[in-house]
């Protein structure tokens, strides 16, 4: 062997080895892999952690549209057809059609819960609009219950004006749903298979993070300053005051923190939540709109809407890490812990997915 290949072998004997599973989210690249096209318009993507990824394709496509993490490829598009008086609400006749906005995965892995901006057909005569109060008298509307054996619509819930966000509690209890026009969060037993209470939070709620534990919800005041934390024992809230515009939530692996984009800001805020103080903020481009957060909680991938950009934050220190020119209306994201990959929904037709590497 010749001296500067043995020199070289001793060297990296003594160095200290990383191996790939302790390589952190925050030392990693964002890499396009694949864009995805086809009859879509997507205004969410969501990972089922399970390997599936929806996509919600609003009034625009009339569709969910499913696909496999580990391949990108469609499995499934669904209609949001669905006959309501199938599922006990007899005053409405005929087959209605949605307009899906976003998507939260049960627990279980068995089901897709989605929103509809607004339902079409006989009976629903004025459609929701992004500017809007309870005393406007849009239609209010209902959620789908996708069943993930078959892909069907098998449950209708009927929620305020302009459902937006939902979340399903961990301990799969109860369906959260943010309503954009009646200024509230809705709340579905699962247990009834109905909703059970709705709770006023402001204007232009939207979104939502919940505890590990089911304990609390986080909730986006985005027509104000807040997130309303919620007690989901008693239902009781608290204020916390996080800056202008609040529009997307999330929780550390150890919920210990709260990250928050603010749209107008164009930043990212976080929150230490044991404290009870800010950690700070970030500017990450124009109309910071969509948030997620990598499994191991070292980095934030948030959407600027208005820019075209998505950026890569880490969350040790609000540093911006990478910022991409992605698509024009950037406008979901998610993130696909087993894959490791960021998937970002561009309004104007297509998908977006990323490696970490």
């Amino acid at each position: 062997m010749r001296r500067t290949a043995l020199l070289a072998l001793i060297v990296s004997l003594a160095l200290p080895q990383l191996s790939s599973a302790e390589v952190t989210s925050d030392q990693t690249k964002l890499i396009l892999v694949k864009t995805i096209t086809g009859d879509i318009s997507p205004k969410s993507v969501r990972s089922s952690g399970t390997g599936l990824v929806s996509a919600h394709n609003m009034m625009y496509r009339h569709s969910i549209t499913i696909y496999d993490a580990n391949t990108q490829t469609l499995i499934k598009r669904i209609p949001d057809s669905v006959k309501l008086s199938d599922f006990g609400y007899s005053k409405y006749s005929g087959t209605y059609k949605g307009s899906p906005v976003e998507g939260s995965f049960s627990p279980d892995g068995k089901y897709l819960y989605v929103t509809n901006y607004a339902m079409y057909g006989k009976g629903f005569t004025k459609e929701g609009h992004d500017v809007c109060s309870p005393s406007s008298g849009f239609d209010t509307s209902f959620v789908y219950r996708i069943n993930l054996s078959n892909y069907k619509i098998d449950g209708v819930y009927a929620v305020g004006s302009v459902p937006k966000v939902l979340e399903v509690t961990p301990d799969n209890k109860y369906i959260l749903v943010t309503t954009w026009c009646s200024y509230t969060l809705d709340v579905i037993s699962i247990a009834k298979q109905m909703k059970v209470k709705s709770i006023k939070i402001g204007r232009y709620p939207r979104g939502i993070a919940v505890a590990a534990d089911s304990s609390k919800a986080y909730v986006a005041e985005m027509g104000g300053s807040n997130i309303h934390e919620i007690d989901l024992t008693d239902f009781s809230q608290k204020l916390i005051h996080v800056g202008i515009t609040p529009r997307a939530v999330v929780l550390s692996p150890d919920n210990t923190k709260m990250y928050v984009t603010l749209n107008l800001a164009g930043k990212v805020a976080a929150w230490d939540l044991t404290n009870n103080k800010s950690l700070g903020s970030v500017k990450t481009g124009d109309a910071a709109r969509s948030l997620a957060i990598s499994s191991d909680g070292t980095a934030l991938f948030v959407v600027n809407f208005k820019s075209g950009t998505m950026s890569k934050v880490r969350t040790s220190d609000l540093k911006v890490l990478q910022t991409i020119k992605v698509c024009a209306e950037p406008i979901g994201i998610t993130y696909d812990a087993p894959t490791s990959r960021t998937w970002v929904a561009c309004y104007g037709g297509s998908i977006k997915v990323f490696d970490n590497n």
